[in-house]
């Protein structure tokens, strides 16, 4: 815990940020760091609740409790060594995870909760700008080897895990670049990608080797990968995209957001020049879905300078609290403003769209809908039912489809002879083995499109799977069903 009454004197700190009208006009990070005093403060905020269901809300077991008392009593370089001992990269979740762990704080239930993303990132920020965080190679080498697939943030975790139980780790990757979504799907103004080239620096440094624009199963057959490696693990996440059968569907201007966001990133990146199809500038946009894709559209969108910027979403517009149907601490499904709302946007909700309307050269140029309602069934789920006499047209010239993803694609697993699951993921068992005994499966692939948290506590519990297949047990740290860590190396 904190301070014994911290969380009675201060108030909890929202991260201060540059003003819209600036940040828009690049695509750097735009908060600023609060000084040393405010985040032990924060830090002093953490009651002694008897019972820290933050840890039931971190799908990664974080000791939360621990390193804020550390922040609270200035000792950075102890909440640093807490922080790591459960999280491998909190320097991503510190930018990117949507907390839900503050949604289960206990001192949520009757004020703001602890702002614990917010300590996260300025206790790994402080590591680096110290020093503190250097290669730790492992002293011996066991001679297994294991090949990853995929390195997105399942496959960085797994493969730093592994290297340190001192196995040999090959990380392959189809891209020009290691990183998968951390890299190619989140903007850089929600993390810019240095943040994850000077972690690259020290796992390459520790011994994980990285393989790039190497398709498995095309580059490398499946077959030769099995006889050359001891293990292989499979972080492929889940890349399948939500398409969108109605009627104008294939006009152009009608793009998936996964096919924007990436090819915007490498723009930024210095990679091409952006191309028109993908470019918002001077254009009335609409992005179709209120998720976290469909947000950063809408803030890569003002960035480009778009003429007006909308956001439909199916769903009725959530309550701005907690509803009796998701009660604490399980996550609320409540309104949720980010920083690219912020920024400038027109939401609408509770809407279909029921065809792109094209001009006379294949272009879209407008988006039919109808307001929607959902019938509440006893036992079964709610039924859309559209409203009548609500068809009205919007004035659109790029529609931004962020509906989410399907599942993995199947190639590579059916190289692999791999069976899937009733949601079509590749299916791994409770210790994430496939029904291949020497291949795995972790993150998005495995369980669905989810969170990063999940993604590298998926590639946490994988390497442990794994170095207990390879070597009979394992010293790598595993979760109980309680979350709460039973070894650790």
């Amino acid at each position: 815990m904190g301070k014994i009454k911290g969380f009675m004197e201060y108030d909890r700190l929202k991260e201060p940020v540059i003003e819209p009208k600036k940040r828009i006009k690049n695509y750097k990070e735009f908060t600023l760091a609060p000084k040393t005093k405010e985040l032990q403060e924060q830090g002093a905020r953490c009651m002694d609740c008897g019972v820290p269901f933050c840890h039931s809300g971190c799908p990664l077991g974080n000791l939360i409790p621990d390193f804020n008392d550390a922040v609270y009593s200035n000792e950075w370089k102890r909440a640093l060594d807490i922080l790591h001992s459960t999280n491998n990269f909190p320097e991503f979740t510190g930018r990117l995870c949507p907390a839900p762990c503050e949604e289960a704080c206990v001192l949520g239930i009757v004020n703001p909760p602890v702002s614990i993303e917010l300590i996260e990132k300025y206790i790994v920020e402080r590591g680096f700008k110290q020093g503190w965080i250097k290669a730790n190679p492992p002293k011996n080498r066991t001679g297994k080897t294991v090949a990853i697939i995929g390195s997105g943030p399942a496959g960085l975790a797994a493969s730093q895990q592994l290297n340190r139980a001192g196995h040999t780790v090959t990380v392959f990757e189809r891209d020009n670049k290691i990183g998968g979504l951390l890299r190619y799907g989140i903007p850089d103004f929600k993390m810019e990608k240095n943040v994850i080239d000077r972690r690259l620096k020290i796992l390459e440094a520790e011994g994980v080797q990285f393989r790039c624009n190497t398709e498995v199963g095309k580059t490398v057959s499946a077959k030769n990968l099995e006889k050359e490696f001891d293990a292989i693990i499979i972080a492929t996440g889940a890349t399948i995209k939500r398409e969108m059968p109605i009627p104008g569907s294939n006009l152009k201007g009608v793009v998936q957001a996964m096919d924007f966001l990436p090819h915007n990133n490498k723009a930024v990146d210095g990679q091409h020049e952006r191309e028109k199809k993908f470019s918002a500038k001077g254009r009335d946009v609409i992005v179709i879905g209120g998720g976290d894709t469909g947000s950063d559209c809408i803030g890569t969108s003002n960035r480009h300078g778009a003429n007006s910027v909308t956001n439909f979403e199916i769903m009725p517009k959530p309550s701005a609290e907690r509803t009796e149907e998701n009660p604490w601490p399980y996550w609320p499904f409540k309104l949720k403003t980010s920083s690219s709302h912020e920024e400038g946007i027109h939401r609408e909700w509770s809407i279909l769209t029921k065809e792109f309307i094209g001009d006379d050269k294949g272009n879209v140029k407008a988006l039919k809908t109808v307001e929607v309602q959902w019938k509440k069934i006893p036992g079964q789920r709610s039924k859309l039912i559209e409203k009548e006499n609500s068809t009205k047209e919007w004035p659109c010239n790029l529609a931004l489809l962020a509906l989410g993803f399907t599942g993995p694609e199947k190639s590579l697993p059916e190289q692999f002879g791999l069976i899937f699951d009733e949601r079509g993921n590749v299916k791994g068992e409770v210790n994430y083995q496939t029904n291949k005994e020497s291949i795995f499966t972790a993150g998005d692939c495995r369980r669905g499109q989810s969170l990063i948290v999940w993604a590298i506590s998926e590639g946490r519990e994988a390497a442990h799977q794994v170095d207990k297949y390879l070597m009979g047990s394992s010293l790598l740290p595993q979760k109980n069903e309680q979350g709460d860590l039973i070894t650790s190396l």
